[in-house]
């Protein structure tokens, strides 16, 4: 994928321009105002460009990607793992407080004691 502030048009003229140059290499584009890629969710919002954490709508929300046994401490890198990717994939403060509502949620529906995840957030 890619993002430019060039009008549609020109965009166009350069990506049918690239597909005159081999005739065996073909490039197929959709132009949009959203696309998901990977964890992320890029939208573009009059002019501005939007990070977020992109949710997958077939799995469940607060499922975490693995249970296990492990004491809670071993569980700490959970919590700041997800509010890492979290910092880094969103553009705007008010989208990161959603998502960190969102882990604390997931966070709590898994069986974490809320002091635990209320320690690890202020530490974070």
């Amino acid at each position: 994928f890619m993002t430019s502030n060039e009008p549609v048009e020109i965009i166009k003229a350069l990506l049918d321009q690239e597909n005159e140059k081999d005739p065996n290499i073909r490039i197929s584009y959709t132009i949009h105002d959203s696309v998901e890629f990977l964890d992320v969710l890029l939208e573009n919002l009059q002019g501005q460009l939007k990070t977020s954490v992109f949710r997958n709508p077939a799995v469940e929300p607060y499922i975490l990607p693995y249970t296990s046994d492990h004491s809670r401490h071993i569980h700490s890198n959970t919590t700041h793992t997800a509010l890492l990717l979290d910092v880094r994939l969103c553009s705007h403060v008010e989208t990161f407080d959603q998502e960190r509502l969102n882990i604390e949620i997931a966070l709590l529906l898994n069986g974490y004691p809320p002091k635990f995840i209320t320690h690890h957030f202020k530490k974070f």
